[in-house]
């Protein structure tokens, strides 16, 4: 494979857009097991009705070929509260109750379809991307990001000290705490605090939440068992006012 050569944009093209459909489909679909009524089995997208009210921030290795729809290699599905009008709710709202989101009376962005081609994880892909949403975020002014994110399979039981650990050391301050809808919620009090191997559980925290952690992010009150998705997933809400400075000046850097 060719070095990278990124670049970072808002997705406008039909051909950006169907390309981070594309990596959708083989993270989400492929890799993950998940499924959904608007999916293309058959051209291999995953798509959803919130694409049409969704800004899509892609990251591309020019270095591949556009003809195939191979060449976004990192995706940010982003949805602001004119958005969320439009389409009548936050994805999230499918999950999670964010009515102490809304009541702030703060800038919100929905942060979603996170995902990274599988050759460029573990670089600088996703330094990347964060960087070109740090200087969106600052742009629009947002003071509150949040979103769903996933661990792997719906065996809670599986899950039970990853859970327990982001329930009892990163749970949200009661102003910002959302909900998981009780029809599928699933508590994540689920290991008593001083039974936990912290150590051991860190590590069964997927990456991506790991990050958002060391950003200064928390978690809703609740898990959501997502059969659909094949996933069980958390509510992450990011303060960027409240980022630690050390965090923020690397989430921010450029190169």
């Amino acid at each position: 494979m060719s070095a990278p050569k990124f670049t970072v944009r808002l997705a406008t093209e039909e051909a950006d857009v169907l390309a981070a459909q594309r990596l959708r489909y083989r993270v989400f679909v492929q890799e993950l097991g998940s499924d959904g009524p608007l999916v293309d089995h058959d051209g291999q997208f995953e798509r959803d009705r919130f694409d049409t009210v969704c800004e899509q921030l892609i990251l591309v290795d020019e270095a591949r070929t556009a003809d195939t729809y191979e060449h976004v290699v990192g995706v940010y599905r982003l949805m602001d509260a004119a958005g969320a009008v439009q389409a009548g709710q936050f994805y999230s709202e499918s999950e999670y109750d964010l009515s102490a989101l809304k009541r702030s009376g703060r800038r919100l962005l929905e942060l979603g379809r996170s995902c990274l081609h599988r050759d460029y994880r573990g670089g600088a892909a996703m330094f990347q991307l964060w960087s070109a949403l740090a200087e969106l975020i600052r742009e629009r002014e947002i003071a509150l990001l949040f979103g769903v994110a996933s661990f792997h399979g719906t065996d809670v039981a599986r899950l039970a000290a990853p859970l327990s650990l982001l329930h009892h050391r990163h749970l949200a301050p009661v102003a910002l705490r959302v909900r998981a809808h009780e029809a599928q919620s699933q508590t994540m009090n689920l290991i008593a605090e001083a039974d936990l191997d912290r150590r051991a559980a860190m590590l069964d925290v997927p990456a991506l939440i790991k990050a958002y952690l060391r950003l200064g992010g928390v978690v809703g009150e609740g898990a959501f068992v997502d059969h659909a998705f094949n996933t069980t997933d958390v509510c992450l809400i990011l303060d960027t006012a409240e980022m630690p400075a050390r965090s923020r000046a690397i989430y921010e850097a450029r190169g």
